[in-house]
C-alpha cells in the first residue's frame, strides 16, 4: 500500500504507527508479567490502586481544563439516596447549554478513579467544548454489584434533575466503565428513564464472566490484559449477584430503542471479541452503532492521546460523534 492510499483510509483502518508498536512492546514487557500475578485479594488491589494512582501523574491532563470537585448531597432529589461525588471538568467557555459528557472510568470495577482518567476526560472536554462529569463510584470488593451501577445511575439522574435534556447528555466509558455506560443505556430502555443522546465505549468490558476473553485469538498478542485476572475481578464485582441480571449480562439484553453507539476497540486486545459481539447484538435489534477496530492498538489506548497518533485520532473521532449526537440527535456515517 502506498503512502497516498494509506492516508486516504479512515484512521481506524491504517497500519499501526511505530510509536504505538513501541508502546505496546513496552507494556507487554513491563506490565503484563506483573499483572498476571495479581490474585484479586485485598493486598493486590491496594497495590494496584497505589501504582495506577501514581502512574496517572505521568499522563498529563490538559491544563486548560478547570477541575472542580463535586460532592452533591442531592437532598431535594428523592430518587437519589446518597451524595453524588466526583469531579467536573470544564473547558474554557464551555457550559452545559451545549451538552454534557458523563464519563464512567474503567479499572475492572475495583481500581482507578476520576483522577486517573483526566488525560481522557480533559481531552474530551476540550475537543467537544462541553463540561464532563466524572463520578466517583463505589468499587469492589468493598462494594460489589449493584453499587457501581447505582452510583452511575445517580450521576445520570442528577444531570436530568438539574435540567439537562437527556438528548444533550452523552455517556462515555472505558473498560468496566464501558460496561457501566452500556448498562445505563439499557436501563433507560427498560424503565421510564429518558435515554441519553449517545453512548461512546472505549474497549468495553462486555462479558464479565471472562469466557470470551479466555478464548480470544488475541490471547497471545494482548500486551496488557490477562483474562484470568479479569475474570477474578469480574467475580469480585458481581459477588452474590445474578449473572443473568440485565445490568450485568449485556449480550442478552438489547433494544432497538437504544441511543446511537460508538464503539472503539484495539485490534490486539482480548476484549475485541466482546466489542464485536456486542456490535452484533446491536445490529440484530436494529440499533444505531459504529464499530471501530483500531489495528495494532491495545486496551484503552485512548489514554495515550498525547503519545501516539492513533489515540489522538480516536479522541477526535469520539468528539465528532458526541457533537453530532448532541446537535442532531443522530450520527451520520463517519468520514
Amino acid at each position: 500500500m502506498t503512502n497516498v492510499e494509506e492516508a486516504e483510509l479512515p484512521p481506524y483502518q491504517r497500519i499501526p504507527s511505530s510509536q504505538s508498536r513501541a508502546l505496546a512492546t513496552a507494556v507487554r514487557l513491563g506490565i503484563r508479567p506483573f499483572s498476571g500475578r495479581v490474585k484479586g485479594g485485598p493486598n493486590g488491589i491496594r497495590l494496584w490502586r497505589t501504582l495506577l494512582g501514581a502512574g496517572s501523574h505521568c499522563l498529563r491532563a490538559d491544563p486548560r481544563v478547570i477541575v472542580e470537585p463535586l460532592n452533591d448531597p442531592c437532598l431535594e432529589i428523592p430518587e437519589i439516596r446518597r451524595p453524588v461525588r466526583g469531579e467536573w471538568l470544564r473547558p474554557p467557555g464551555g457550559d452545559t447549554s451545549h451538552g454534557v459528557v458523563l464519563y464512567l472510568h474503567g479499572g475492572a470495577y475495583a481500581i482507578c478513579s476520576p483522577r486517573t482518567h483526566r488525560v481522557i476526560t480533559t481531552r474530551l472536554a476540550m475537543d467537544t467544548g462541553m463540561p464532563v462529569l466524572a463520578p466517583r463510584y463505589r468499587q469492589a470488593p468493598e462494594h460489589p454489584f449493584p453499587a457501581a451501577f447505582e452510583d452511575a445511575l445517580d450521576a445520570y439522574r442528577l444531570l436530568l434533575a438539574r435540567g439537562l435534556p437527556p438528548e444533550r447528555i452523552t455517556v462515555v466509558g472505558d473498560s468496566s466503565g464501558g460496561h457501566l455506560a452500556a448498562a445505563l443505556a439499557g436501563e433507560a430502555c427498560r424503565t421510564d428513564l429518558p435515554a441519553p443522546g449517545g453512548v461512546v465505549l472505549f474497549s468495553p468490558w462486555i462479558d464479565l464472566t471472562g469466557e470470551l476473553a479466555t478464548t480470544s485469538p488475541m490471547l497471545r498478542r494482548d500486551p496488557f490484559i490477562v483474562p484470568a485476572v479479569a475474570t477474578r475481578f469480574g467475580r469480585l464485582y458481581v459477588g452474590a449477584g445474578d449473572w443473568t441480571d440485565p445490568r450485568l449480562s449485556l449480550l442478552t439484553c438489547a433494544s432497538a430503542d437504544l441511543p446511537p453507539f460508538l464503539i472503539q476497540v484495539g485490534g490486539i486486545e482480548v476484549l475485541r471479541d466482546e466489542a464485536e459481539r456486542f456490535a452484533d447484538v446491536l445490529a440484530e435489534v436494529g440499533a444505531d452503532y459504529r464499530l471501530q477496530v483500531w489495528p495494532g492498538q491495545m486496551h484503552v489506548f485512548q489514554m495515550f492521546n498525547r503519545l501516539i497518533p492513533e489515540a489522538d485520532e480516536a479522541m477526535r473521532e469520539a468528539a465528532r460523534f458526541i457533537r453530532r449526537a448532541v446537535d442532531h440527535g443522530s450520527v451520520p456515517e463517519a468520514a
